[in-house]
């Protein structure tokens, strides 16, 4: 246990632990307690007493020093599109928001968070208007995922493209990782797992010598270096050179294909110039490109594209040959969209019980 800020007493999570370390920290009288353990929390069991195969004893002393999750679930936001946006209070006071996201062909992936805001400072994105308080634990990572199964169902992906950047916590991550796709617990495969970054080379080095075989999206935006400087000041001393290099040495090292993420900006990053710059950009990589229309924040400078404005760049580029894809617009009215994570929108009353939607 440890003690947390505000001077209460913190019992440790388990849920960001893999079985070893469940067995080593709790003493178990079993070994095989600990896996038991592991299985219930991949379960959404949020507490010792609901662990019924476990000793009546074992349960007792769990719940005396420790507990199986530590975040909460406070609000629950569903958008008419089917998104679901879950806000998550932290111990420390702290909150997070979390996103169930469908695709055309009804996969559910939870777009999950891996900050407290974001230090990145994207000009068109709400998140990184706030900021960044502190790298998120592997337990309150895992949690995300958890709380949205419970609410929502089985998940079928995962995606590390919510608040913050991944690769400044990448320890965390990788920890993450390994606790979902453990066989003996959720047991997530690897190739259903994506990172996405807003291009820190160094990081995505790093991912490419690590052996956590997962997929890469870089948030491009632009391939033009003053604008990107601008709008995303990442780019200062990650220049497009560089990043295309990392992105090439990732290609070669794990032989995956990379998604390069481009934000469109109304007359900001639509002309036919712009895209002649991503085509030239993405000349010599293995890379699929999607093009996200913005999506609304308050207060921001920025406006959507039209549609015949996203037509044109999208018709460019599938003429230079590129593998290109719109991605749908959801869950704007919540904010819960691309971009949008920080933003309030219609709250429904606090989740309980393990309701399906």
């Amino acid at each position: 246990m440890g003690q947390s800020d505000n001077g209460i007493v913190k019992k440790t999570a388990l849920s960001g632990m893999l079985p070893e370390e469940i067995d080593a920290i709790c003493n178990l009288p079993q070994r095989f307690h600990s896996i038991q353990i592991f299985q219930w929390i991949a379960q959404g069991c949020s507490s010792f007493e609901g662990m019924t195969n476990l000793p009546l004893k074992v349960r007792e002393r769990l719940t005396d020093e420790y507990t199986p999750c530590d975040t909460v679930c406070e609000t629950v936001l569903k958008d008419p599109d089917g998104t679901v946006k879950l806000g998550i209070g932290l111990h420390d006071g702290s909150s997070i928001e979390t996103v169930l996201l469908f695709d055309k062909a009804s996969r559910r992936t939870a777009c999950v968070s891996c900050q407290v805001g974001c230090p990145m400072g994207c000009t068109f994105c709400q998140t990184g208007q706030l900021g960044c308080l502190r790298n998120l634990s592997p337990n309150e990572i895992v949690e995300q995922f958890l709380h949205l199964e419970k609410i929502c169902g089985k998940l079928d992906n995962i995606v590390f493209m919510g608040m913050g950047e991944p690769l400044l916590n990448l320890d965390s991550i990788a920890k993450t990782i390994a606790v979902l796709t453990h066989p003996k617990g959720r047991n997530l495969s690897h190739r259903r797992i994506t990172l996405s970054t807003s291009g820190i080379c160094k990081g995505i080095y790093e991912l490419a010598d690590s052996k956590l075989d997962i997929r890469l999206a870089v948030s491009l935006t632009t391939a033009d270096e003053d604008l990107r400087t601008t709008l995303m000041p990442v780019t200062k001393a990650n220049p497009l050179s560089e990043l295309k290099k990392a992105i090439r040495y990732f290609n070669d090292k794990t032989d995956k294909r990379v998604t390069l993420e481009l934000a469109l900006l109304k007359d900001v990053n639509t002309s036919y110039k712009a895209a002649q710059q991503v085509r030239a950009f993405a000349e010599g990589l293995n890379v699929h490109i999607n093009l996200i229309p913005w999506n609304p924040v308050q207060q921001l400078p920025y406006n959507t594209p039209s549609d015949s404005e996203i037509r044109s760049f999208y018709n460019y580029l599938t003429a230079e040959n590129l593998n290109v894809t719109v991605r749908q617009k959801r869950g704007r009215t919540i904010g819960g969209a691309c971009g949008q994570l920080g933003k309030k929108g219609r709250t429904e009353p606090k989740y309980s019980g393990t309701k399906q939607i």
